[in-house]
């Protein structure tokens, strides 16, 4: 009898109930029976907790598959509640025989500790298979590693790893797929090179996962590797990869490559369509990202919330505060509800309008769910901007900042750079001091540029690269040549008290233009230079750029924390508005 209900199941139970155990099918259909309760989307979890329970004589078949249902469910910590259960050997009734945990168990047990982000008892769990002696199976080793890494700690990941005596391509995927979990993309993308030498063959999870850290490090030579690997292996119509490459190129700033890939890309489903809109909103091409979601829906692809985000920061991007209401009101009509991610948009757009009277009402009149840090953080970061010192003073003494979030560094730093851009040095001083009285660390300004396969980072001023002198020289030229054009350092952006003179110098040694600096030492003439920075870009880096561009003929692609500068002939493609 095959089961496709709950209903079905029950009939199934009542019959075996009434035959007993002289039918020869007894066992074969409880074990169907209690399969389908328990791992069927249409099954009942306390059904099959009930089987369970009244078993007499249960085999480690049956725990072990309670216990990945569990670890599947809303509620992983049953999971490990049962297996505690199964390896302390407790009875729940008197005469009921529980067997020990083996070496299915336990990858089921650790899937629930990764979920829950539950290091401690992961690592109690990692004792008990020292102990049992299957730390030398590969397959518990798998699970160890993705658990480790899902808990935020890829470095035990990798320590499980390295002591492997035998990896297969599961173990190589979870530890790169760990490393650009834990944002340390360059490592994944050096373990997946050792992994190609070692002569293991990438599956999709793998390529897919490797494209991410690509896309993380703007690392477009070893993408295109990979792509090249995808087209060999015919592996570039699958809907996983495709979503993974289109997102890969949009990233390193070649958006035409990810229109191709996107044309490619055979029975594109939501997470395709997504990746282009979101591609082409992130490079300003606002007008195209509407309608690949007119054509996406016209498909009878139904657009998630991940796509509605994509949609409304094409609204931002192109300023299109009318349209951007409008898209968020119509998410009810894909059975959406808003996030505080959409609403995000919206206040973004509305500040970058300078519509901040707007902004501030539409975040305590219209929105139904309570803000978050992030919307009072963009409010105040649109104060500072457009100089309203009025507003942001008034924001201030709310404090809603702080009283949110104690934990965010960011909030420190806005509310310490919008007293300093008033002339409040001592109030200033006192976000530093919190920041340090909570152990908050600021989060530096990063660049990352691919040279010949290579990812180099820079930070502000940054003198520890084997170029650094070539590169200073550079930029030194650089700096002489653009002040000829009239570049005049906006000082303004530097909020220490320190003469003039000194703040051009650290606008001068931002991130991205050492990185720049070090492309234009490196690459031939004409070659387009293309960086990743991890956070927005300032004024001054800006109006550097497009001067850069002009004088030395080359494109300079961008990518902040926000969206994409193709800084070409002098000109931006995000029109200044970002």
């Amino acid at each position: 009898m095959e089961i496709s209900t709950m209903v079905q199941a029950m009939q199934l139970h009542a019959r075996l109930l009434k035959s007993g155990q002289e039918d020869p099918t007894h066992f074969q259909n409880l074990s169907k029976l209690f399969t389908f309760s328990a791992l069927s989307p249409s099954g009942d979890l306390t059904y099959a907790r009930h089987i369970l329970t009244n078993l007499r004589t249960p085999n480690s078949y049956y725990y072990n598959t309670m216990i990945r249902a569990y670890s599947d469910s809303p509620d992983p910590t049953r999971s490990i509640t049962l297996f505690l259960s199964m390896h302390c050997r407790s009875e729940e009734q008197p005469g009921v025989v529980v067997p020990g945990p083996d070496k299915f168990t336990y990858p089921f047990v650790l899937k629930a500790c990764s979920k829950l982000r539950n290091t401690q008892m992961g690592k109690q769990i990692h004792g008990l298979i020292l102990k049992s002696g299957l730390i030398s199976d590969r397959y518990v080793n798998n699970a160890l590693i993705h658990m480790y890494a899902g808990c935020g700690d890829s470095s035990l990941a990798l320590k499980v790893f390295d002591e492997m005596s035998e990896r297969d391509v599961v173990s190589w995927t979870s530890m790169i797929d760990g490393f650009v979990d834990n944002n340390r993309p360059i490592e994944a993308i050096k373990l997946f090179e050792l992994m190609m030498e070692s002569g293991v063959d990438p599956n999709e999870a793998t390529l897919v996962s490797v494209l991410r850290a690509c896309a993380d490090t703007g690392a477009l030579s070893i993408g295109k590797k990979v792509h090249s690997f995808v087209k060999e292996k015919d592996l570039s119509m699958k809907a996983n990869v495709g979503t993974a490459l289109i997102d890969m190129y949009a990233k390193c700033g070649c958006i035409d490559d990810a229109r191709r890939v996107f044309d490619e890309t055979m029975d594109k489903d939501v997470y395709a369509w997504t990746a282009m809109i979101s591609g082409l909103a992130s490079h300003g091409l606002s007008e195209e990202a509407m309608e690949h979601f007119e054509l996406m829906k016209s498909c009878n692809v139904k657009p998630d919330e991940r796509t509605m985000t994509a949609v409304l920061s094409a609204c931002r991007n192109a300023g299109w505060i009318g349209k951007g209401l409008y898209h968020i009101r119509s998410m009810k009509k894909y059975k959406l509800r808003p996030t505080i991610q959409h609403y995000g948009c919206i206040v973004d757009t509305f500040v970058r309008a300078g519509q901040l009277d707007e902004a501030e009402q539409f975040i305590r009149k219209m929105m139904p769910i309570d803000p978050d840090v992030v919307l009072w953080r963009t409010l105040l970061w649109g104060c500072k901007v457009h100089g309203d010192v009025e507003r942001s003073k008034r924001l201030l003494k709310d404090v809603e900042l702080l009283k949110m979030d104690s934990r965010d560094c960011g909030s420190y730093i806005l509310l310490g750079n919008v007293y300093a851009a008033t002339g409040n040095w001592k109030e200033k001083a006192k976000m530093r001091e919190l920041m340090n009285q909570r152990g908050l660390v600021k989060t530096p300004g990063s660049s990352r540029i691919e040279i010949d396969g290579n990812i180099h980072e820079f930070t502000a001023g940054d003198s520890r690269h084997v170029e650094a002198e070539h590169i200073y020289a550079k930029l030194n030229e650089m700096e002489e040549n653009v002040r000829r054009e009239g570049y005049d350092p906006k000082v303004s952006e530097v909020l220490l008290e320190i003469d003039d003179d000194e703040k051009a110098s650290q606008l001068l040694h931002h991130s991205e233009k050492l990185a720049v600096s070090f492309g234009l030492v490196k690459t031939d003439p004409g070659t387009a230079i293309r960086i990743v920075k991890n956070l927005r870009s300032c004024e001054d880096c800006h109006s550097f750029m497009k001067l850069i561009s002009k004088l030395y003929q080359r494109e300079i692609i961008i990518r902040d924390r926000i969206r994409y500068h193709h800084f070409k002939d002098g000109e931006c493609s995000c029109g200044d508005r970002w």
